[in-house]
């Protein structure tokens, strides 16, 4: 008689969305406002919050940020009378400042550096050049949350120049506890903190410079940082760019995404909301 050893083994899968803290950092220089860009810019970021959305089952998923940027990045009023904002660089007065920062002293331009009695730390305030103020962390499973996200898109205009490296730093500071913006959580294992940085063209002025290989150092070295914290990056060249830059920038080649005409945005931005909503199992 043969005897049969029967071997079973058994698992719990459970299905469940992984939190998610995005932060959607969005060219909204003067160039964007060619060939359709700003346009379909909006269309594609209406449904990838829609996308996100419907992938949300609670309170707390999904999170998302959207900063606007172009040399600057415009916080709001609301923080004027932050110590933490320097009105001595620029000799602005407090009662006249309508809400725009730029780049802090180096190295802190490239760091999430808490900003503290150090002059260094501190966010100069600058003039506003009409770039749209930035929506901190707002869950978009709130039906006001999601009125607000979408509102925010429907805002943005196309004005300025280019300063990548402020962009990416203000979506860094928007995915922490810390000041500027304190609405991120605290990093945990079932929790992704994401920037979405999207541009159409290269650097060409920062705080100090307008030679575009000086301002790819300082971006380089922002991208490269945020990524040693944790923050995973997507980002998406628009036609124009530097290529390099960016694709290095990305948490990893398949991150980086290459448009050669507008319309394309919303098929790249479909890709992207489809992989941050995907279910992950848990065993």
């Amino acid at each position: 008689m043969i005897l049969k050893k029967v071997i079973s083994s058994s698992s719990e899968v459970k299905w469940g969305i992984k939190k998610l803290e995005l932060a959607l950092v969005l060219d909204n220089t003067g160039s964007m406002g060619n060939n359709g860009k700003l346009t379909q810019l909006k269309t594609a970021s209406h449904n990838l919050l829609t996308t996100l959305q419907k992938a949300a089952k609670q309170l707390g998923d999904v999170k998302v940020a959207i900063i606007p940027f172009d040399t600057k990045v415009n916080i709001g009023t609301g923080y004027k009378a932050q110590t933490w904002i320097d009105y001595t660089v620029h000799n602005i007065q407090q009662n006249q400042w309508q809400g725009c920062v730029e780049d802090r002293d180096q190295p802190n331009d490239t760091l999430d550096t808490t900003p503290s009695s150090d002059i260094h730390t501190k966010f100069p305030a600058t003039s506003c050049s009409g770039i749209t103020t930035v929506l901190p962390l707002t869950d978009i499973f709130d039906t006001q949350g999601f009125t607000d996200l979408n509102s925010k898109v429907d805002a943005m205009r196309s004005s300025g120049n280019t300063n990548v490296t402020i962009g990416l730093v203000w979506g860094w500071h928007a995915l922490t506890t810390s000041e500027p913006l304190t609405q991120g959580l605290d990093p945990a294992p079932d929790r992704d903190k994401v920037i979405l940085l999207l541009t159409d063209g290269d650097n060409t002025q920062n705080r100090w410079t307008s030679s575009s290989s000086s301002i790819d150092t300082r971006t380089a070295l922002a991208c490269a940082n945020a990524k040693a914290a944790n923050i995973k990056i997507y980002t998406v060249r628009v036609i124009d760019g530097d290529t390099t830059l960016l694709r290095n920038c990305a948490t990893k080649p398949t991150m980086y995404f290459e448009v050669t005409q507008a319309n394309q945005l919303d098929s790249v931005f479909s890709s992207i909301a489809q992989n941050l909503a995907n279910l992950r199992i848990a065993r």
